[in-house]
Order: C-alpha cells, then structure tokens, then sequence
C-alpha cells in the first residue's frame, strides 16, 4: 500500500526556493496535516513533493480507515465471493465448485492484506517522502496552530506558516436505540476484522456497507437478515441496482427485509445472543446485530471552537477544499470530513486538488477555481464514481435519471440488458445485469451511467471518462467495443440515445 501511496503523490513541481525548510526544534512547518489516512498521505505528500515542509499527526494507525477497517478489508472479504461466484456460473468450472470456503483461509488473507493492522511499511512510505510523523491526538488551538497530546503523554504544539488540513475523517453511527448498550453492535470496523463468522448475523441498513457486508458474510457461513428500513436497498443508485442485489441476496440464502425499522435491542447475558425488536412488533433473534446505518463527521473532539466552529459539525469548504467560516483561509478540510463525497478515491482526489492549490497559494499564485480547473473538486458534484462490491457487482458514476430530473436536466436514458451481449453470455452462463446511461438532452452529454453485473467494476472508468470530459454523443459513437466483451452493450446504449 505504500507504493500505492507515493504513485498518488508524484507529479509536483519539485522542492524550490519558496518552500520553508521545517524547523523541528520549534515544531514550525509550512503545512500541518490531522490525520494520516489515505486522504492526509496523499496531501502531504503532494505538498512535500512541491517544495513545502509538511508533518502529519495521526492517533491511530497510518493508513487510516480504508487500509485497516474499510476498503482494503471489506474487498478482501468480498473477492472470494465473486471468485466462486464466476466459476460456479461456467459449465465445467461449475463442476469442480463442489467444495464450500475455507473461511479461515478467507479471513488469513484479509489478515495480509491488513498486514494484520500493523502500520509500519505505511510510516516508511512517510519517511521516505520525508513527511515526519507524530502520533497522538491533534487539535487546532487557534490560527495556524495544532496542539498534539501524543502517544507518550507528553504535549507539542505545531505552528504551520501557511495551511492546516483537517483529514480525520468519518466514524460509523450507532442509533441512540433502547438497550443499544448493553447488546454492543457491530459498526463496520467490526465487520471488516471480526475473526470468525457468527452463526447469525443481523444487520441494519440497505446502503453500501449493509449490502457488501451481507454478501461477504452470507457466503462465509453467517446466516444473514438484512433490514432495510426504506423501500428499496442501495436508494441512492437507479432502482435496478437494489432488485439485483437483493434477489442475488436471497437466493444465497440471505432473509432480505425492505421497510424493516429496528425500534430496540435485547442482550439480558453479555455472551449470549441479540433480540432485534422491529417496529412492527416482530423480533430477529441473532448473534450478532451489525449497524450499516451512515457516518458522521470526526470533528467531535478537534478543538473547533478555538477558530469559531462548533464540535462535531461537518465542516464546509469551498471547491478548493478551503474551510468557508474560518477567517484568513488557513484551513482546510479535505476527504469525508467536509461530507462532500465520503468515499476513499474521492478524498484522495480532493487531497491533489487542495494540495496543488495550497502551493499556488503559498507561492503568491492564483487558485481560482473554475469548473474542472486544477484548483476545484468539480469531480465531487459531477462525475462521483462508485462500485459496490456485492454480487452482482454494482458501478455507477455522476447523476441518476432521478438526480438529472432534480437538477432540472432534460434528460435520454438509454437502458440495456447485460445479459443480451455476447460478451456477458460469455461470461457467465444466464447472466442477469442491466445497464443505464443518462444523458443531457440539449448538451449532447453524458451526465450520468450505471452497471449491475458481474464483472462490471472495470467497464466504470470508461463511463467516467466519458461524463468528465463531457464527450458528445456523436463521438462516443466513434468508440469502437471490442468483440466479444461486456462492454459491447454501449452500442445498444448509444444507439438508443441518438435515435
């Protein structure tokens, strides 16, 4: 994962004149960052290959949620699943899938890819960039200052000449439910690192991380309820993303639950099983109960109220991730603090973005944003890509047929069966997928695509390109699929939007 970090850093303007040298002995640095998950990594990072000195406070491990609790974890889990899923649907690797999963092989990879949540080739990406590191728990204590209650005890203040960034994060969220304490659920930190599969699992919410760890834990021999308290699962995606998902969810097994609001918990014995009381009246009696239920902000305990804030709030910034309440523009709030897009490519993103606009600031230069310039996260409103790793996978990028209609677009959609492709019936014996494309109807544009199916991951930066570079549909028609792949059903698509 280290190397995965300085790829992300490479590409400034080298160390210059203008850059301050760091003066330890004082703790003064150009730039301070808070938090050195992938997000504060890449930032400093950024600012150090620039020329400017950078130090990053961290009170956890170095890599941060995605390397350790999130993404890493959680596809590690979910990649096995998609494996035998692949091989189960060809005729004559069906045959050799008689076997069922070595869940302890499954979670010992997991383990690896975690490098079982120890942090040190992450320290030495930072040591070899030159960004030094101080663990322990960093606060702002007024402008251009950052007080640090460190690992040993001891305090440091560090006094940064030019910027602040604030990339702690987000924190998964518990509802404030009756007997919620004593029945001590799950968050995704405990899904992603749990150490064997509990015979029963609940788990509550339909977004994302309920669908993915449904999935993951259904196939590894959990027997899965998923509650869903809307009316669909994944509601943020077109609707046929969440009919996939959930009829793939039951038919491995899984009791999927739409409409289903969790009212109260019941643990009376520590060590033995849970009571899911429904607003219904209904229970679920399970092992363990998981809460999928969002995220909040970690500001609760940063010292905002030194600059004017109030705890716990997202912090509002402007595109160049630049905090918008906080006099003088010395702070910055970059990745799922500022809540504009909480996953982790998107905060990686808004690290170049803010990185590269600190430098121009720094150096006497315009960062005037400008939609797409080089100094705006135009990306987080327009173009958000995403993939969902349950099975069928589901990639989606920019806007919603329902999104574009709020925005006032005027909108083609254009809608395909997967399945219908040579390529896709390659794949899979009955693939089962659809596809959806949106497309500004006066523009001439893409604004938005989605695929649910197996396999789909890899056809979204296509689509991506395509909606940030805002090709016209005429041209698009120009781009030859090859034969015989997935990706042929953007003939029929295209065919659709132009007719």
């Amino acid at each position: 994962m280290a190397e995965e970090r300085a790829q992300d850093t490479t590409g400034g303007s080298g160390a210059g004149p203008e850059g301050g040298a760091p003066d330890p002995a004082a703790d003064v640095y150009d730039v301070v960052v808070i938090g050195a998950g992938p997000v504060g990594e890449v930032l400093a990072g950024r600012v150090s290959d620039a020329g400017l000195s950078a130090v990053i406070v961290e009170n956890e491990l170095v890599g941060g949620e995605c390397s350790y609790w999130a993404c890493m974890p959680s596809k590690a889990l979910l990649r096995p699943v998609a494996a035998l899923a692949d091989a189960r649907a060809v005729a004559g690797a069906r045959q050799a899938t008689d076997g069922e999963f070595d869940t302890s092989a499954v979670l010992a990879r997991r383990d690896d890819f975690t490098h079982d949540w120890d942090d040190s080739s992450q320290v030495e990406w930072l040591d070899s960039v030159g960004v030094p590191l101080v663990r322990g728990v960093g606060r702002l204590a007024g402008e251009l200052r950052v007080a640090v209650e460190t690992s040993d005890g001891s305090s440091r203040v560090l006094t940064a000449r030019h910027a602040v960034a604030v990339c702690t994060g987000s924190r998964a969220l518990v509802p404030d439910l009756p007997g919620v304490a004593e029945a001590r659920p799950w968050t995704s930190r405990n899904a992603t690192s749990a150490s064997e599969a509990p015979a029963r699992l609940a788990v509550v919410g339909g977004g994302v991380v309920g669908v993915e760890m449904a999935t993951a834990w259904q196939a590894l021999g959990s027997r899965v309820t998923l509650l869903a308290r809307g009316d669909a699962l994944l509601p943020r995606m077109e609707p046929f993303a969440g009919e996939l998902v959930s009829g793939s969810l039951r038919d491995a097994g899984a009791d999927v639950r739409i409409g289903a609001s969790v009212a109260a918990l019941r643990r009376p014995d520590p060590a033995g099983p849970v009571t899911v009381v429904l607003e219904d009246g209904g229970e679920v009696e399970v092992d363990e109960v998981l809460f999928a239920t969002g995220r909040g902000p970690r500001t609760e305990d940063l010292g905002l109220v030194t600059v004017g804030l109030g705890p716990g709030d997202w912090l509002r910034v402007d595109d160049s991730c630049r905090v918008d309440d906080v006099a003088g523009g010395w702070l910055y709030a970059v990745g799922d603090v500022n809540g504009r897009a909480l996953l982790t490519h998107q905060g990686k993103y808004q690290a170049r973005v803010a990185g590269d606009a600190m430098v121009a600031r720094y150096r006497g230069r315009s960062a005037a944003g400008g939609r797409w310039g080089a100094h705006a996260a135009t990306a987080d409103d327009e173009a958000v890509s995403q993939v969902v790793f349950s099975h069928p996978e589901v990639a989606s990028v920019g806007l919603t047929a329902a999104d574009a209609a709020s925005r006032g677009i005027r909108t083609r959609v254009a809608d395909a069966e997967l399945g219908d492709v040579a390529g896709a019936a390659l794949y899979a014996d009955g693939y089962r997928g659809r596809a959806r494309l949106v497309a500004d109807a006066e523009r001439g544009v893409l604004v938005g695509a989605t695929f649910a199916g197996p396999a789909v991951a890899e056809m979204l930066h296509a689509a991506t390109v395509a909606v940030v570079s805002e090709v016209p549909v005429e041209r698009l028609a120009h781009a030859v699929p090859a034969y015989p792949t997935i990706s042929e059903v953007w003939l029929g698509l295209l065919a659709q939007l132009q007719g």
